[in-house]
C-alpha cells in the first residue's frame, strides 16, 4: 500500500565528535521517505527554495519507490539547520535555524496523493498537520510526530490533532512535557486518553516504547558502535515503522511489534554516517540480516 509523508526538506550543517558535514541533505521528509522506501512506495509533500541543489532531489529520485512530484519549489531559500552534538551523541545544540520557505509552508496535497491509505505527518505545526489531514480521503492509518516547540506554543491545536490521528510519535522528554507526568509509562497511557489508538515514545540510545490499549512493548536500540551522526534517526525510525505497516496492510499486535523492530534497524543504519549517506547504500537484504541479529540478541537464555 502507498504511504504519504508531509514534512521538511532541509540543508543541514552538522558537527559531531566524529567530524562534520556542511550543506548536506536533511529534513524529516527525506529521512522518512528513504527509510520507508525499502518497504513500500512513498509520496513526498514538501517545499524547497530555488537554491536547492538538483543533485539533492536526485538522491530522492534515485529510489523508484519515492515519488517527489509533491515537492514544490518556491522563490527563496531552502530551510536550513545547523547543529552540534555533544560527546555522548545524545544531546545537541542548535546553532542556527533558518526556516526560509518552510516558514510559510501551507501544503496543498496533489489530487493524485489524496487517496493515500497511509499518512505520516512529520514534525510541524499541528495547525498545518490538521490542514493536511483534512485533504486526504479516508486514510486507513494516520500517524503524527510532534516536538516540544508545539507542546509549548500550540497545545490547544495539538490536543485537537490527537483526537483525529491514529498514532503519535514523540521522544521521552516531550511525552513528559505533554502530560506533565514524571514517568514514561504513566505519560504514555495518559496520551492514549487524549485520542490516539497508540503512542510510540522514542528514547534515543535506549530504544522505544509502544503503548496501545491492551499492550505495552519495549524495544532497545540496536547496539551499533559506529555512531557518526544521530541526525534523522527518529525520522528514519518512523519511516521504517510506517513503511513496514503499509507493506503488510494490517495493524495487529505482532505486525506493530515487527514494524517497531524494522524502524529500530533502519535508524541504526542511518546514524552510521552523515546525512543519508549510509542509508543510501543499504539494501533490504542488509536490513533483514541486521533484524535477524537483533532478534537473536533479544532471546532470553
Amino acid at each position: 500500500m502507498t504511504l504519504m509523508v508531509v514534512g521538511s526538506i532541509a540543508i543541514d550543517s552538522v558537527q559531531t565528535p566524529r567530524g562534520e558535514a556542511s550543506e548536506a541533505l536533511g529534513g524529516s521528509a527525506c529521512y522518512f521517505a528513504y527509510a520507508a522506501s525499502y518497504f513500500a512506495p512513498v509520496r513526498v509533500v514538501g517545499v524547497v527554495g530555488d537554491d536547492f541543489p538538483e543533485d539533492f532531489l536526485g538522491i530522492l529520485n534515485e529510489r523508484d519507490e519515492i515519488d517527489v512530484s509533491g515537492v514544490k519549489q518556491e522563490s527563496g531559500k531552502t530551510f536550513r539547520w545547523k547543529g552540534r552534538y555533544h560527546r555522548n551523541m545524545n544531546n545537541r545544540d542548535t546553532l542556527e535555524v533558518q526556516l526560509n520557505v518552510f516558514g510559510e509552508f501551507d501544503p496543498v496535497i496533489p489530487d493524485a496523493y489524496r487517496d493515500s491509505p497511509y499518512v505520516f505527518l512529520a514534525n510541524g505545526s499541528p495547525t498545518v498537520q490538521r490542514k493536511v489531514l483534512h485533504q486526504v480521503n479516508k486514510p486507513k492509518l494516520v500517524v503524527a510526530d510532534t516536538m516540544d516547540l508545539w507542546i509549548e506554543t500550540a497545545r490547544d491545536d495539538l490536543t485537537q490533532l490527537l483526537k483525529e490521528v491514529d498514532g503519535l510519535v514523540l521522544n521521552d522528554s516531550e511525552a513528559l512535557m505533554l502530560t506533565e507526568e514524571d514517568l514514561i509509562v504513566t505519560a504514555g497511557k495518559k496520551i492514549l486518553d487524549m485520542g490516539p489508538s497508540f503512542v510510540i515514545v522514542k528514547k534515543g540510545e535506549h530504544g522505544a516504547m509502544f503503548f496501545g490499549e491492551d499492550v505495552t512493548v519495549t524495544l532497545p536500540a540496536f547496539p551499533t558502535g559506529q555512531v557518526v551522526d544521530p541526525t534523522g534517526a527518529g525520522d528514519s525510525f518512523a519511516g521504517g515503522l510506517m513503511g513496514y505497516l503499509a507493506s503488510q496492510d494490517k495493524l495487529d499486535g505482532e505486525t506493530l511489534k515487527r514494524a517497531m523492530a524494522y524502524g529500530t534497524i533502519v535508524a541504526s543504519l542511518t546514524v552510521e554516517d552523515y546525512s543519508l549517506n549510509q542509508i543510501r547504500v543499504t539494501d533490504r537484504d542488509q536490513i533483514d540480516k541486521r533484524l535477524a541479529t537483533f532478534r537473536d540478541m533479544l532471546l532470553l537464555p
